[in-house]
This record gives structure tokens, sequence and C-alpha cells, in this order.
């Protein structure tokens, strides 16, 4: 039988450094776990930030920590049009030329340069789990939805490799919806 993983949809958020939680949240302010996500040492944050784009905002985003050494904003492309801004398309931490925004917390307002992206769909695997699949971290591969209520096959997913994973893939909300997928849905690596 194929392996199969869970296909799990990542919502607009954002990830903050130490200076950008300063300045939105206060001086030394330490955000709060609110949940734990799939990948270890990964969790949603009680508090929130609004996104403000050149046309319109979206309210009330996600934050996940723990904090990183730079700021990044994740949205769909249909987020994306909403705030009226060119959101490249790219792995995570590719953040150069990418976007820019305004982030609002309740202490303060950050303007960003760079940062605002959408996200690559990829997959979370370990070091393991990449010796299963015979992939290394990096390759480029294509996914079948198994369980979702609109199959299709998922072309340029990236196949991300670490100790640190949980093997899951991450798609946008703009793609879940167009794959029909929810919570329990699942995928596996095909050839085309």
């Amino acid at each position: 039988m194929e392996k199969s993983f869970v296909i799990e949809v990542s919502a607009r958020h954002a990830h903050l450094n130490k200076e950008a939680v300063d300045v939105l949240f206060g001086k030394n302010y330490a955000l709060t776990p609110k949940k734990q996500l799939s990948q270890p040492g990964q969790y949603v944050c009680e508090e929130r930030v609004d996104i403000i784009g050149s046309k319109s905002k979206i309210e009330n985003v996600s934050i996940i920590g723990p904090q990183r050494e730079y700021v990044q904003v994740e949205v769909s492309q249909t987020d994306a049009r909403k705030l009226g801004v060119r959101a490249p398309l790219r792995e995570s931490g590719d953040l150069k030329l990418s976007a820019g925004c305004r982030l609002v917390g309740p202490e303060g307002e950050l303007e960003i340069e760079n940062g605002l992206i959408v996200a690559k769909r990829h997959i979370h695997a370990t070091v393991e789990d990449a010796k299963d699949f015979g992939l290394k971290d990096g390759e480029i591969v294509w996914v079948l939805t198994q369980n979702s209520e609109r199959r299709l096959i998922f072309g340029d997913v990236v196949f991300r490799v670490s100790p640190n994973f949980s093997l899951a893939m991450h798609i946008d909300t703009d793609e879940a919806n167009a794959a029909g997928c929810w919570q329990d849905s699942r995928g596996k690596i095909v050839k085309i």
C-alpha cells in the first residue's frame, strides 16, 4: 500500500520577530500559546493582528509561534487581491522582493517592506519519511487528494525534509476549497 499523509489547510497567518512583537503588543511582550499545531513546536497564539494593504484590510489574523528571526505574512491569492497587493508565490523564508503591508496590533503599527507571500504548497517530512518515499529535500512532486469531495492532483508540491517535521501536506484556503479538502483529507504522491 502506498504511504498517504494528512492534508492540512494553512489559513492566513503571520510569523513575527521580537521587534515586531514589541511594536504591535508592547515592549518585552510574550505571545500566548493557544493551540499546538501538527508541526512540533509550532502553535497558534491567542494574539491577533490586522493586515492592511493598498485596497483594504483583513482583521483578526492568527499569529503562529514561536517568534522567528524575520516577519512573514502568509495569505491566499484571494486574500492578496482583496488587500490590493501582488504577493509572490514563494517557499517559506524566501522573502526577497516579496510584497509589503502594514500590520496593526493593540499597541502599534508596523510597516513591512517585504514579507507578505502566498506560500507554495508543500509536504513536511522527517528524514525517515524521505527515505520511505525515496525523495530528497526540495524535490517537486505531484499529490493526489484521496478522500476529498473534488479529487484532484496538485502539481509543483515542494517536498521539505527536516528531523523537526511531522509528515503532513500544507495547502492554503484557495487550494483547499478547489479540492474540497476538509480536516480528514489525505493525499498520496503520484507519478505523472
